[in-house]
């Protein structure tokens, strides 16, 4: 069987991250397994797109390009898919670094011909140093991360998350990209799942399509300090309920809320009661995690409960592009 190229799509947009960038890039570039080439995706920040250009002027297997559609994540992803000449298109966060063997572990998982997309799990690196001791491990999707609850090992799941994710070429080729309108936009309220959505239009597209999970894959995303307070927690929370309601709108409440039922009725009721017991051992952050996660779900059924009304209206939109570029 023909080795797969993999791609790497790394889409930024501030020069407040340029250390970061910079740390992500070498991280690619160290990889055991080579990557064909980084793609760095500029989201409309001329000075940053320039900086970056004469960066890696000379160097080999790093292009820089501009977001050539509507500011955002998902349509930076988009230009890096149309722009990019591998087989498998892997996208890592701005504010990351790949552990030495992720792209090797991501490309283990497609010699399963039916498997569409592997990703891999993303630890944090706290910027005061350690976890804030009310901050609910089963709610470290807040920050980017994988989050307790997930299995362990290499597994099958309804999505990928998608700043540690690989897509092969012909997912897009079947279901599209990924939607705007659904996702980050620069600093605006930081909504999410576009993941989420895609990967549910690519299953149903391809009913036969493998999506997985390997922890093995790892990377280690920064968290700043800024996202270690509560205010950021439930801002989150609340956002995530915005985006649930425009994924269940495009693709089904019985798909689109599918895990998040296990989650909501199994993980965290499991959390809080841990929480409350560590409360009563006069362990630290017990109480703080308990009550963090009612907030969380609180806060995000509320935002779910909006956006459901919001999008009934019209009041929320979002599209779904074809991918049309270079092809291997």
């Amino acid at each position: 069987m023909r080795t797969l190229d993999i791609s790497v799509v790394v889409c930024v947009y501030t020069e407040d991250r340029w250390e970061d960038i910079l740390a992500a890039v070498d991280s690619v570039r160290a990889q055991s397994r080579p990557a064909l080439e980084t793609l760095l995706v500029v989201d409309h920040n001329q000075a940053l797109l320039d900086r970056l250009s004469k960066e890696y002027k000379e160097t080999e297997g790093v292009r820089v390009l501009a977001n050539a559609g509507p500011r955002g994540l998902s349509a930076g992803r988009n230009t890096g898919i149309a722009a990019s000449y591998g087989d498998v298109i892997a996208f890592l966060d701005d504010d990351a670094v790949a552990e030495r063997d992720w792209l090797l572990h991501f490309a283990e998982g497609y010699e399963d011909p039916l498997v569409m997309a592997v990703g891999g799990r993303t630890m944090p690196i706290w910027a005061s140093g350690r976890r804030p001791a009310w901050f609910p491990e089963e709610f470290d999707w807040v920050v980017g991360c994988t989050y307790k609850g997930l299995p362990p090992g290499r597994v099958q799941v309804r999505n990928v998350l998608g700043g540690n994710a690989s897509f092969r070429r012909s997912a897009f080729d079947a279901a599209g990209g990924f939607a705007t309108g659904i996702g980050r936009d620069g600093d605006k309220r930081p909504l999410g799942c576009e993941e989420t959505e895609l990967c549910i239009r690519l299953t149903h597209a391809r009913p036969d399509a493998v999506l997985l999970i390997d922890d093995r894959a790892v990377i280690h995303h920064r968290v700043p300090e800024a996202r270690e307070h509560f205010a950021y927690f439930r801002t989150r929370t609340y956002a995530e309920g915005l985006s649930k309601a425009l994924v269940a709108r495009s693709v089904g409440a019985d798909k689109g809320l599918e895990s998040e039922r296990r989650y909501t009725t199994r993980v965290l009721p499991a959390g809080v009661a841990r929480g409350l017991r560590d409360a009563l051992l006069a362990r630290p952050g017990g109480a703080g995690r308990a009550a963090a996660i009612v907030t969380g779900v609180v806060t995000a059924a509320g935002g779910y409960v909006l956006g459901s009304v919001r999008a009934r209206r019209g009041g929320a939109t979002f599209s779904v592009v074809q991918i049309e570029g270079a092809k291997p």
